[in-house]
């Protein structure tokens, strides 16, 4: 199986998902450039590990994010009552842009909030899906990350 297939069979699942999975997954994964994330919208799914954030992201309506350039990028899209698409900054706290940051010892493509202490790191599954690690202060529970993944439009 491909790592690609690794994610896929994660993502699948309708139970829980270890964090230790995740991380071993991410681990294979390649650094993404800004580049490759920039130029449109990025539909979101969260990988349910038990970390608060999925319960929040799936009840807000989360829908993914855009990233327009690397400095224009909408962190936080959610769908409204009447399923229109929307960018939430008042709960972002503003927007974000795109950097290459070093986190657990490789260069990849990170999206920087504005508003919060928060740091989305992005590794490439395929040419149209990144896995992603909510990083930042505030964001462990029980000293564990939020994994999430994006699928480009």
């Amino acid at each position: 199986m491909t790592v690609a297939d690794d994610f896929r069979e994660l993502r699948a699942r309708t139970d829980r998902v270890d964090p230790r999975e995740l991380d071993a997954l991410w681990g294979r994964l390649a650094p993404v450039t800004v580049d490759e994330l920039a130029g449109g919208r990025w539909r979101g799914f969260g990988f349910d590990t038990g970390h608060p954030m999925y319960g929040r992201l799936v009840g807000s309506r989360w829908y993914g994010k855009d990233f327009t350039s690397p400095t224009d990028a909408q962190p936080l899209l959610r769908r409204d009552e009447q399923g229109e698409v929307f960018s939430d900054l008042e709960t972002g706290r503003g927007a974000a842009s795109l950097w290459m940051v070093q986190f657990r010892g490789e260069s990849t493509a990170t999206m920087v909030y504005d508003g919060l202490p928060v740091f989305d790191h992005f590794k490439r599954v395929d040419a149209g899906t990144v896995m992603g690690i909510m990083n930042g202060k505030g964001t462990l529970s029980g000293g564990e990350h939020f994994y999430f993944g994006l699928g480009r439009e």
